[in-house]
């Protein structure tokens, strides 16, 4: 069972005897923003749309290589260690891992450029400590990605079939009810939670404090983390996963603290990139984060996935 699988047979590991009823509507804890939440709801799911449908969102991802030590070919030859997709050429190149650093050789005769200049070869800069080099060749680009102490070759095409035949994101109806108000506790000493992802591995990130909300007169926690957006990450799971959306969770961003409240805005709630390809390294929720509750609100599964 490849990690992606596991991921989602653990997230789904009760299954319903029927289709649970639709949850009632929830009661905020104090009224909406005067703003018109179904139209600013919609414009930012376009917004989320035409990121995913960019030159360089997730339906381009095509393929995920991860390096072992020394040298490996790549092409979409068979006898390639790396074996990339059809339509790229037969010898791409070597890429030759030396710990946490790779170089790449492309294969003679084959063009690459980087920054628009030409590439003839040399160590490429992961993604660990910042945008990492983009290798470019026709409608394919390369990049390289270092998670825990695996490092890998992440592959993107503008022609992706994912891109072409996208049809868009269903979503639940926006309201003004899922846009709840949290108190925040903040943590009183610095510490970091190990948050799961698709690779079967964890990843130590920190935690700013804890979201204390209501709904229905029930109270619920989710535990946000910090990734650099200077923003409020969210990795949640509730009763939806089981029938209506993702199955391993979705994501939501909130803005930082204001007088110790957050406002949780579930319209915004989307699928991760795993929902798009196999290709991407999803975090899971981390434990506490499992709502039991129906969050009806944000996106729905994907269908093309």
């Amino acid at each position: 069972m490849t990690p992606l699988a596991l991921a989602l047979s653990l997230a789904l590991h009760a299954t319903p005897a029927a289709k649970p009823p639709p949850t009632k509507m929830p009661t905020a804890q104090k009224p909406a923003a005067a703003e018109d939440v179904h139209a600013s709801t919609r414009a930012w799911h376009e917004q989320r749309l035409k990121s995913l449908e960019s030159e360089n969102g997730w339906l381009t991802l095509v393929g995920l290589f991860w390096l072992n030590e020394g040298a490996q070919t790549a092409g979409s030859a068979p006898e390639s260690d790396l074996d990339f997709p059809q339509g790229t050429p037969a010898k791409l190149g070597t890429f030759t891992r030396k710990g946490n650093t790779a170089s790449f050789q492309p294969a003679p005769g084959v063009a690459f450029t980087l920054a628009g200049k030409p590439f003839t070869g040399g160590v490429l800069q992961s993604d660990e400590k910042g945008a990492p080099d983009v290798l470019k060749l026709g409608s394919l680009t390369l990049q390289l990605i270092l998670r825990g102490d695996k490092l890998g070759v992440r592959v993107k095409d503008t022609e992706a079939p994912a891109r072409k035949q996208f049809h868009g994101i269903a979503t639940y109806e926006p309201s003004a009810a899922w846009r709840v108000e949290a108190r925040f506790e903040p943590s009183e000493t610095p510490r970091t939670i190990q948050v799961p992802n698709v690779l079967g591995t964890e990843e130590a990130m920190k935690v700013p404090g804890t979201l204390v909300f209501t709904v229905n007169g029930k109270e619920h926690r989710l535990t946000p983390v910090e990734d650099g957006s200077q923003q409020l990450f969210i990795i949640f799971a509730d009763e939806t996963n089981r029938d209506a959306t993702y199955p391993a969770g979705r994501f939501l961003y909130a803005d930082m603290p204001k007088d110790g409240r957050v406002v949780l805005d579930f319209n915004r709630a989307y699928n991760p990139p795993c929902a798009f390809t196999r290709f991407a390294t999803c975090p899971l929720p981390p434990r506490g984060n499992r709502l039991a509750l129906r969050v009806e609100a944000g996106e729905k599964a994907y269908g093309g996935h």
